[in-house]
């Protein structure tokens, strides 16, 4: 079928893209073209159905997001160019390889992934209940299916035979189901071994008054932007009326929004996040928890922090959780592309509490200074474990490597 043309404009039969990596490393991801200028080459309206093809003229997965970007997974080989075509035409039938929702088995939490990885936010019905879930939470995965329907429902169906067979005596049989279902053992699908509680996990903002931390609790409000095939994006509000902080400051008219995306193959999160309200200038900052189980894995350097998490069982799981939070940009005004971050913009250190507090030793952040209501700041966080693709603490350094270097030298888009 064939769309509708654009006011004085003829159809075209195809454009040509070309994607070229400078750069002397093998490049994987997920690029970024202008939807816009797609459409207008091709002379049809937005939202006209398109086929994208690679150099085998066969076709390949594409996704337009809710900011105007056509997005492809582009291959190119150190110092190569990669060339794809997009013509009008009824694409097939496409897999997903990320995805996020509400999840109501647990009551509200948000929790999304990729092929690699899972992640969390914690909502309002949550904190009702007293659990202090602040931070960034993680799923564990060893398979690059979508994975977090399978264990949530296998938690949760698990937990009331569980419950029924405790009613019924049956305690024994209770305790084997649960080892054997659990979602906080891995079954060869993934797992929940990461602790939160009142820190900030994995990758959450914060502001920084003095030597105090000020980060919300659990969400306000939420909309899903983007969801698949190859880019997951999330908007959340948080109320200043929840911050947790030892300041003596007030934030209680504070308002904090995060918007959140994964994309397909990706290690890392990108995170921006803007403040309204903020009286007077003040540094904001992005980290994660260090456990007291093991304050001695933590990597402190010029654009990243990395940590290797000794799991909520070290001595059981025997494994452990790469989380790094990555800072290539320096704060920006608007939602433009931020400005790079120069060396010594952001300050990389530890925040440790006097004494351990409920497992927890302290934070790990990276900071930026002087904050005002309305500029953005944006950073990357992710995780990975030692059972799948980053074996050691080395490799997942290699990792952050890697991916700052592609972020530094972004591939090339050329029509």
């Amino acid at each position: 079928m064939l769309a509708a043309l654009m006011p004085g404009m003829a159809q075209a039969q195809q454009m040509n893209i070309s994607i070229v990596n400078h750069s002397d490393n093998q490049r994987q991801e997920v690029v970024e073209i202008s939807a816009d200028k797609v459409y207008s080459k091709l002379g049809v309206k937005p939202t006209t159905p398109l086929v994208v093809k690679n150099a085998f003229d066969l076709e390949e997965i594409y996704q337009i997001t809710h900011d105007g970007k056509l997005l492809i997974e582009a291959t190119v080989r150190p110092g190569g160019t990669a060339h794809y075509t997009i013509s009008v035409g009824q694409p097939q039938a496409i897999k997903s390889y990320v995805q996020g929702k509400l999840y109501k088995e647990r009551l509200d939490d948000i929790s999304w992934e990729n092929d690699r990885a899972g992640y969390r936010f914690y909502g309002p019905a949550l904190q009702k209940q007293g659990q202090k879930g602040f931070g960034i939470d993680l799923w564990m995965k060893n398979t690059p299916e979508l994975s977090l329907d399978t264990l949530y429902n296998m938690e949760f169906r698990m937990e009331r035979l569980s419950r029924e067979l405790s009613r019924q005596g049956r305690k024994e049989e209770a305790r084997r189901l649960e080892r054997e279902q659990t979602y906080h053992i891995d079954h060869g699908i993934g797992v929940d071994c990461y602790n939160v509680g009142p820190t900030l996990g994995c990758g959450t903002p914060a502001l920084l008054d003095g030597d105090n931390l000020v980060f919300p609790w659990c969400y306000t409000s939420y909309k899903i932007l983007d969801n698949g095939p190859l880019r997951f994006t999330i908007e959340t509000t948080y109320s200043g009326e929840d911050y947790h902080s030892d300041s003596p400051r007030s934030f209680a008219n504070v308002v904090e929004h995060r918007l959140t995306s994964l994309d397909k193959g990706a290690s890392f999160n990108k995170m921006t996040v803007w403040y309204d309200n903020i009286d007077k200038p003040i540094n904001v900052s992005a980290g994660f928890v260090i456990h007291a189980a093991d304050t001695t894995g933590v990597v402190l350097d010029n654009d990243y922090i990395a940590y290797a998490d000794p799991t909520d069982q070290p001595q059981r799981h025997n494994y452990q959780i790469y989380v790094a939070a990555l800072f290539p940009y320096a704060l920006h005004k608007s939602a433009s592309q931020p400005k790079f971050a120069k060396f010594g913009d952001v300050k990389t250190r530890r925040l440790l509490y006097p004494a351990f507090q409920g497992g927890n030793a302290g934070n790990a952040i990276g900071e930026l200074k002087d904050y005002r209501s309305g500029s953005r700041f944006t950073y990357f966080f992710g995780a990975t474990w030692s059972k799948t693709d980053v074996r050691n603490m080395k490799e997942w350094r290699q990792r952050i490597a890697t991916t700052l270097s592609a972020i530094y030298n972004p591939l090339e888009i050329k029509y």
